[in-house]
């Protein structure tokens, strides 16, 4: 026989011995999904991960390895991700399921509250989960509609992210018919006592806001109850006094950039955050600056075509969905976004300062506010800090996905693409880490180990 010939045969024995004991090692285990094939950012900040292969079962991720190392077993579903970055699951941690982007929070809070269980919350939790978010903080909301839908969603009767809610507002005194979903603080004791009861209902964080109309007591009250049910307190930060006040009352996280049309904030507050950031032995001081909305205002008032893009009707009735963008005509008109010419030119140097004071920044939104839409928000946010405000990308991705998780508690839970965690993962084709903007366009959605996109 010719010599090629012999070669030829000894080649296919061994190809053919290779395939028999790969087959032999394999396990076969149904229910099994994997994802074979992309380069894998897992959300620790590390080196990205070639040629990855992620198992899935019973909802969670039972393996993480590398094509050649780690066998796809037997009668597993499996789904190429070849040509695409898998990534954990984004989060948005400033969200207001409640709204939808309509301008007018008197008409819509008159007109509404009855639809809000029953259509918007769902509607919009899974406009966000559509678009790669597949955790939300949700922080302002009627109590009973927004724990009644996390708990459909947590039982797999409705699409949408995990949601940590927040339940009402507490403040000094609810806005005039806002009563539903802000609480009014009066006193210490009801203070304690409020926070109480929306731990008793399973919130998973507490609202704070105009701090510095409470007295300092109150504040102090609050803060206190809620960190005996191991609670995270949210505050405001729309002044310099909610500053302060959040951080002599110990609260875990600030919100927006605030501070209306000033240049910076003042040097005193920026000496706190400095300090609080420096105590190494506790947790990170968060800050969610939610700054893309004033960001790009301006731009999305004027392109019509941003009102038509049709994934922000997803879900409503089309009465609601006229409702809004009806409200939308004229943004240049609205009162909620009459300050932001001015505010912009401040908003570099502010959002500057809070990375270079050490607190630990979050992706947020303030999705449902006028004009800014749920899921659309969240790699919007993405791409302002790192086309406009120089963050990188790897950390604005961990700002979405590992931060979070830690801010919430559940970093053992969720977070990363990590043995053991809940199988939240997305996927998308390009590399967001040399182009953030391909987080827009998100390609693969597993929520629990369920593909839902």
């Amino acid at each position: 026989m010719p010599r090629r010939l012999l070669r030829l045969r000894a080649l296919l024995a061994v190809a053919l011995c290779t395939v028999v004991a790969v087959g032999a090692t394999r396990p076969s285990r149904a229910g099994v999904t994997a994802l074979v094939g992309g380069t894998l950012i897992d959300g620790h900040g590390g080196t990205p991960l070639r040629n990855s292969v992620v198992l899935i079962e019973g909802g969670r991720i039972s393996a993480v390895g590398s094509v050649g190392t780690l066998a796809v077993p037997r009668g597993a579903t499996v789904i190429s991700t070849e040509g695409m970055r898998v990534l954990p699951g984004l989060w948005d941690m400033h969200v207001h399921l409640m709204l939808a982007g309509h301008s007018n929070y008197a008409h819509w809070d008159r007109t509404y509250p009855n639809e809000l269980e029953r259509t918007i919350i769902p509607a919009t939790a899974r406009q966000s989960l559509r678009a790669g978010v597949t955790s939300v903080r949700d922080l302002g909301a009627p109590l009973d509609a927004i724990m009644n839908v996390k708990r459909r969603i947590d039982r797999g009767e409705l699409p949408g992210p995990t949601i940590y809610a927040s339940g009402p507002f507490l403040q000094h005194a609810p806005y005039p018919g806002t009563e539903l979903f802000r609480w009014g603080i009066n006193g210490v004791e009801d203070a304690r006592a409020k926070v109480r009861r929306l731990a008793d209902a399973g919130v998973s964080e507490i609202k704070l806001i105009d701090q510095d109309e409470m007295t300092m007591e109150e504040v102090r009250a609050i803060t206190d109850e809620a960190h005996k049910r191991k609670l995270p307190v949210v505050a405001h930060a729309h002044r310099p006094e909610e500053i302060r006040r959040g951080l002599a009352a110990d609260v875990d996280d600030f919100e927006h950039t605030g501070l209306a049309t000033a240049a910076e904030y003042p040097a005193d507050i920026v000496a706190g955050l400095r300090e609080r950031a420096a105590e190494g032995n506790r947790a990170p001081l968060f800050w969610t600056p939610t700054i893309d909305v004033l960001t790009h205002y301006t731009e999305r008032r004027d392109a019509p075509e941003y009102i038509d893009d049709p994934r922000w009707t997803e879900g409503l009735p089309d009465s609601i969905a006229r409702d809004i963008r009806r409200s939308l005509e004229r943004m240049d008109t609205l009162t909620y976004y009459r300050f932001v010419p001015n505010r912009r030119p401040t908003l570099a140097r502010k959002f500057q300062q809070l990375r270079e004071s050490g607190v630990r920044l979050l992706i947020g939104t303030d999705a449902g506010v006028p004009g800014n839409f749920h899921g659309y928000a969240t790699p919007e946010e993405m791409v302002t800090w790192v086309r406009d405000y120089g963050m990188s990308a790897m950390e604005t991705i961990r700002a979405a996905t590992y931060w979070p998780a830690l801010a919430m508690g559940v970093l053992d839970q969720v977070g990363t693409v990590s043995v053991g965690k809940t199988a939240d993962i997305i996927a998308v084709r390009g590399d967001p880490l040399r182009d953030i903007e391909s987080l827009r366009r998100i390609d693969l959605v597993l929520a629990r180990g369920v593909r839902v996109r």
